[in-house]
């Protein structure tokens, strides 16, 4: 039997949160006005949506390193039931907001139920966390008792982007939450209900007190504020390369750790023993879902030369075959993309291309925000809609001759959330994958705990000096970049963790399950 007590027929309730946001459990009107939302397949405004300034989000940090103190301190089977109540909220009212996932963000309809299932499994899954062990017991040189802790790292900031905005949201808010954190949550401006207003009311509903889940949608501007707050102790951020780099340098000037997940143009290898039909069946879901807006779209086909041109015919008849249109107003493969600066970004990558000699195959029209899958073949490797992110439905295809040249090819990019093959040896794939990439990973894992150290006979005062790390008997092979310990007892560093959707970018090669990542660990040289 559900345990949700608070219960509404219709959740989201435009007369409640229109043009306003979400301060310390109240809707509030914000310093930075409101803006439209605008149904990208019609040009429709849904509703208006409040949004903040920097004088909001110092308010918001404010109110939620007050609330965070007694949330922190709560019992912890307190915050996993409401953690749990929030899944079992997000499964009710799943009709309601797939409506909003559909109309606002453009997600045909089964992507938009798959967003509500993963969404309602984070919690799930986050509402195990608040009960794992907070700490282990450390080696000492002296015969007394060295520990280390586990306690929340405070307020966490989360920035979230237009094209997944449930999934890339939650999975950085549920187990901040559970852990003991208080968050700052920043959607997409496009996509503020959505990625904001429907996650605040949810956990509203499900008892979460005020002041721990704030709302603050807005440019640049309260982006940079969040940031720089310090107040806020960890940065979530998810989005595109160009604007990762400057949330990343900001917050190297304020000494506080930034999780970036960025931009991706993964490659896809068919080798000359794989069947052709599943291949483009394959490539055509990779290249094409949710209109290419996805970091783990496949970008690059990269086919032996003796498939490659069956490959490239039956890819382009799959293109001309696929329905675009309102996925609100009948069952379509391809919705609209995000705006107009969105589709004329991606028309001139591919006219650009196509002056540099690659070979339209397909597609390269469009009507409106609708733009027609698109087949380049044989796009020279320097063009920008081939070793860029492009972030729309494209797809360049190249030719290979060795299985050493279709490697070197799959790694030379700066764009690498993941990589797959279609070949009849299963033994290759794997072989492949462990060969030394030139690409820049951009995985990274919202952080949720710190660590503090602390003897029998009483605690330290916390330390400033941190780092990300993680303790050597919680090694995890999914995780990568660690250098050795310098010692037994000792923590591992790493550069990058867990990726977060099952199956392939993490905080981008697959977003997948909720995990802790990497913690802040406070240690102490000598006797503990």
């Amino acid at each position: 039997m559900s345990d949700v007590t608070h219960t509404l027929d219709r959740l989201l309730d435009e007369s409640v949160f229109a043009g306003k946001i979400h301060l310390d459990g109240e809707w509030v009107e914000g310093g930075g006005g409101e803006i439209a939302s605008i149904e990208p397949a019609t040009g429709e405004t849904l509703a208006m949506v409040g949004m903040a300034s920097a004088a909001d989000v110092a308010r918001a940090a404010e109110g939620a390193a007050r609330a965070q103190r007694e949330w922190a301190a709560t019992p912890h089977p307190v915050r996993a039931g409401v953690l749990r109540r929030a899944g079992q909220l997000w499964e009710q009212h799943a009709e309601e907001i797939m409506g909003w996932n559909v109309r606002e963000v453009g997600a045909i309809p089964p992507l938009a139920g798959f967003a509500l299932h993963v969404t309602a499994a984070e919690c799930y899954e986050a509402s195990a966390l608040p009960s794992a062990p907070l700490g282990q017991i450390l080696s000492s040189e002296e015969p007394r008792i060295s520990l280390a802790e586990q306690v929340p790292v405070g307020v966490v900031g989360v920035i979230s982007p237009f094209n997944v905005p449930l999934i890339l949201g939650i999975r950085a808010v549920a187990p901040a939450l559970a852990l003991g954190n208080a968050v700052l949550l920043k959607p997409d401006p496009r996509t503020v209900i959505t990625g904001g207003v429907a996650m605040v009311r949810i956990f509203e509903e499900a008892g979460l007190p005020a002041g721990l889940l704030q709302l603050v949608p807005g440019g640049a501007e309260v982006g940079e504020a969040m940031v720089a707050d310090p107040r806020v102790r960890v940065i979530a951020f998810t989005g595109s390369t160009r604007a990762g780099r400057a949330v990343g340098e900001l917050a190297g000037r304020h000494l506080k750790r930034a999780h970036l997940e960025l931009g991706g143009n993964s490659a896809f290898l068919v080798r000359a023993d794989a069947d052709v039909d599943q291949a483009v069946n394959l490539a055509t879901w990779g290249a094409f879902l949710h209109q290419g807006q996805i970091c783990m779209t496949v970008g690059r086909h990269i086919v032996h030369e003796s498939l490659f041109d069956a490959y490239v015919e039956k890819l382009a008849a799959k293109a001309e075959s696929m329905v675009v249109g309102d996925p609100a107003a009948g069952q379509v493969h391809l919705g609209p993309l995000i705006d107009e600066v969105q589709r004329d970004r991606v028309h001139t990558l591919v006219q650009d291309a196509v002056a540099q000699g690659a070979e339209l195959r397909a597609g390269g029209t469009y009507e409106g925000l609708f733009y027609r899958p698109t087949v380049l073949a044989n796009t020279p490797k320097d063009a920008a809609a081939y070793c860029d992110e492009v972030f729309g439905p494209v797809a360049s295809v190249v030719s290979y001759s060795t299985d050493e040249e279709a490697v070197e090819l799959a790694s030379a990019t700066a764009f690498h959330s993941a990589s797959s093959a279609r070949t009849r040896w299963r033994r290759w794939t794997s072989r492949a994958a462990s060969r030394p990439a030139s690409c820049t990973s951009t995985t990274r894992r919202s952080t949720t705990r710190r660590t503090r150290r602390s003897a029998a006979q009483g605690r330290r005062a916390p330390d400033r000096a941190t780092a990300a790390c993680r303790p050597t008997s919680t090694r995890s092979p999914r995780r990568a970049g660690s250098p050795s310990a310098a010692s037994r007892g000792s923590t591992r560093c790493s550069g990058a963790a867990r990726p977060s959707l099952s199956g392939g970018r993490g905080l981008s090669g697959g977003r997948g399950r909720t995990g802790r990542g990497p913690r802040r660990c406070r240690r102490r040289p000598g006797r503990p």
